[in-house]
């Protein structure tokens, strides 16, 4: 099993930035592809931006493309979600998650492990 906790989660104004974090713990070695989904209320779950492991092959939604970064720290086995230029439609609960495939979709159903949740809200 793996076990991940997100951090860093808060409210913030439009414009400004946030740093989620996600720590992993556990059997660590299985994960072929990490990432970071969110949803809002009344909303179904969706896609933020996921990579390999490695660090390689990053990939974003639109709507989150070219304001936010995924990136890990291997020293601190901790993955990380850099949130610039937030907007109040960003506002929701962020997920992090983990999927023992190396080539894991955007779909959540290809991931095997989800932390708790961290509530991220833009005021306008």
């Amino acid at each position: 099993q793996v076990q991940l906790l997100e951090s860093g989660g808060g409210l913030v104004q439009a414009g400004g930035s946030l740093r989620l974090s996600c720590a992993a713990s556990g059997r660590t070695f299985d994960i072929g592809t990490e990432g970071w989904f969110r949803q809002a209320p009344g909303k179904e779950r969706e896609f933020v931006a996921r990579h390999r492991r490695s660090g390689e092959i990053t990939e974003y939604a639109d709507s989150v493309k070219g304001r936010f970064s995924i990136f890990r720290d291997n020293a601190k086995n901790t993955m990380y979600l850099q949130m610039d230029s937030l907007k109040p439609e960003d506002t929701a609960v962020y997920f992090c998650s983990a999927s023992r495939l190396l080539y894991a979709s955007t779909s959540t159903l290809d991931y095997d492990y989800w932390g708790q949740g961290t509530q991220v809200t833009v005021s306008s």
